[in-house]
């Protein structure tokens, strides 16, 4: 029943409000959306609560609820199940209270704005689409809410559609999900033929994978792996997540810390049972995690643009994310999934703030000396900043100092290399953001607004939980709850102890390159040689994609709608068009209104049918 509550309450929601808004769209109703979209997902994060609770301090390990039967073909039957176990628990905490906590930042953010109603009927099916995904039983029931999470992200992106970038934006986010998706649908309906077991649970498959060939699982891992390439922004379907900054800072929040973007890594997570079986599909799936990690730490080093750095991050992340669960680490991956929501959360929504209070002003380099007009926002960016970039107690220090060990301890040691220069590249940009937004010289005179409760609560809390949640992962005790197949060997506590400092050295030294070249006098990335031009263009690869795929495609629609499907199918059916019409001028002139004309017709009937009935009786 709790089960059921969470998840239809938000879809409920999203439909009252989205008829509302329907009905009278030029109404200003805002408190009775918030009332409508804020009762669900405080519920939702509640009701989370309450499940928690008998994880911890109970004896519950799994909670089952079934809907309705979804699917009936024969002897098949997929029924639409939700799910808890400790994994998804986590996951569905972490949704549901950070979810809840953007909503209501939301409430401030998006005061007076048109489409209020609308932008939260969305924001509610979004959240209702993840804890679907989440929530699922069965890897048919999680593609719906795959499906889902990405329609709704291409609603919020493209939300302020009157501006030029948003619907390029929402377009390019769908079509590259597809590509994933497309890939991802094939990987399960693989799966589903090679298992063939009814109900088609994770659990079932779970107990009938072992009769898979191993090279079937390696090709069945890859294609799933592919979605998650697509949903996770991941080398090479990671160029959607950039340009999704076009929607409303908190669409970002919800898309980089509390949905979609975490879809990937749940879902490998969710299948370790398979992945475990498949180390090289495993090890390239670390590789592709640390190469995203590299390339995007290295574009957001050179973005002067706040939310695209926040963006580049979110992908570099990820990277850490995947290429800890690609090595086996599915604890340490889902603990940094974890943490991240709540620093990235809190770095995002504080951008909004930042850009609110300077009328929509996005580019650092034109903001500077914040920290004297806003001490709220400096300090929670500040907790924020330190837990992204790995500094103790905060939360991204005991996730990513874990996500290096694992890697270290498997004997992946080119990878934990790159990875730790990675933690240098993130301590460098998001410094350099932090300095050149509070400490560099103030650009200009400027008045700030002031921020609604809506909006410092939410950020205060968020600090809060960035600033001790990592604690959870102290002596191993998030991995212990979480009870996953990890298979990376234990590392010695005094090496780990060793690399906690030497990591710290690296973000050290990241932060002090930051403060030497921002903290004073903040000046955005010259392009005057092609080296940093490089960099500042991010490589060319958006351009570089518009060329070798995008050009093509267009050219291919040109041609087929210009010559085939004009000049060939279009001639065709005038021709055809043309030829009734003649037709039935013909027989136009035979209906002339002219009674001789008709009195012929008759004689001429009678002479045939005279002429056909002699024929017959032998007479002629």
């Amino acid at each position: 029943m709790l089960l059921d509550l969470i998840l239809l309450a938000p879809f409920a929601a999203a439909l009252v409000g989205g008829l509302l808004y329907l009905y009278d769209p030029q109404a200003r109703r805002e408190k009775i959306y918030s009332i409508i979209a804020l009762t669900p997902v405080l519920l939702g994060a509640v009701l989370s609560l309450v499940i928690g609770w008998s994880f911890i301090f109970g004896e519950t390990t799994h909670i089952e609820s079934t809907l309705f039967e979804w699917l009936h073909v024969g002897d098949l039957r997929i029924a639409l199940t939700l799910s808890v176990d400790r994994l998804s628990m986590v996951m569905l905490f972490f949704v549901t209270f950070v979810g809840a906590l953007i909503h209501i930042y939301s409430a401030g953010y998006m005061s007076g704005d048109s489409g209020y109603g609308k932008f939260f009927a969305y924001l509610n099916l979004f959240m209702a689409s993840m804890l679907l995904l989440i929530l699922a039983d069965n890897p048919v029931i999680m593609f719906i809410g795959w499906e889902l999470v990405g329609l709704c992200s291409y609603l919020l992106i493209g939300f302020y559609y009157r501006e030029e970038a948003a619907i390029p934006a929402a377009n390019k986010a769908f079509i590259v999900n597809r590509i994933g998706d497309f890939v991802f649908i094939m990987g399960v309906a693989l799966l589903f033929v090679t298992v063939g077991v009814n109900g088609f649970g994770f659990t079932a498959i779970e107990a009938s994978i072992t009769k898979i060939d191993t090279a079937m699982l390696s090709l069945i891992g890859l294609l799933l792996f592919v979605g998650a390439m697509g949903k996770s922004a991941q080398i090479p379907l990671y160029v959607w997540l950039p340009d999704a900054m076009a929607g409303p800072t908190p669409v970002s929040a919800l898309i980089h810390a509390a949905t979609m973007v975490t879809a990937g890594v749940y879902m490998v997570a969710r299948f370790d049972f398979l992945y475990s079986r498949i180390p090289g599909v495993g090890e390239f799936i670390a590789v592709i995690g640390i190469a995203s990690a590299l390339l995007a730490a290295v574009i957001a080093s050179y973005q002067s643009d706040i939310k695209k750095i926040l963006a580049y991050s979110t992908v570099s992340q990820l990277g850490y994310m995947f290429a800890a669960v690609g090595v086996g680490a599915y604890s340490a991956g889902l603990f940094h999934v974890f943490t991240h929501a709540f620093f990235k959360a809190l770095l995002f929504l504080g951008a909004g703030a930042i850009i609110i209070a300077l009328s929509h002003e996005q580019n650092i380099f034109r903001m500077g000396g914040l920290r004297k007009d806003s001490r709220l926002l400096y300090y929670t960016m500040l907790i924020a900043t330190f837990s992204i970039a790995g500094i103790p107690p905060f939360a991204g220090f005991f996730s990513k100092d874990a996500i290096l060990v694992s890697l270290l301890s498997t004997g992946h040691y080119t990878l934990w290399s790159l990875a730790t220069f990675g933690v240098f590249l993130t301590s460098y940009y998001m410094f350099r953001l932090f300095f050149a937004v509070f400490h560099a010289r103030s650009y200009g005179f400027r008045v700030l607004k002031p921020l609604p409760l809506t909006m410092t609560v939410p950020l205060v809390v968020l600090a809060v939980g960035t600033a001790t949640l990592g604690l959870l992962g102290v002596g191993g005790t998030f991995g212990n709850f979480l009870g996953l197949a990890d298979i990376h060997a234990e590392a010695d506590h005094t090496i780990e102890y060793l690399l906690a400092i030497f990591n710290l050295f690296v973000v050290a030294a990241g932060a002090g390159l930051a403060y030497r070249l921002f903290a004073q006098e903040a000046e955005p990335p010259n392009e005057e040689s092609r080296v940093r031009r490089l960099l500042v263009h991010k490589f060319y690869i958006d351009e570089i994609y518009g060329y070798v795929f995008v050009k093509p495609l267009y050219f291919i629609a040109s041609f087929t709608g210009n010559l085939i499907d004009h000049k060939v199918l279009g001639r065709m059916i005038l021709l055809g068009v043309e030829g009734y019409r003649r037709a039935g001028e013909g027989f136009g002139k035979l209906q002339n209104g002219r009674v001789r004309f008709y009195t012929l017709y008759m004689l001429v009937g009678i002479s045939y049918i005279s002429y056909y009935l002699l024929s017959i009786l032998g007479g002629i």
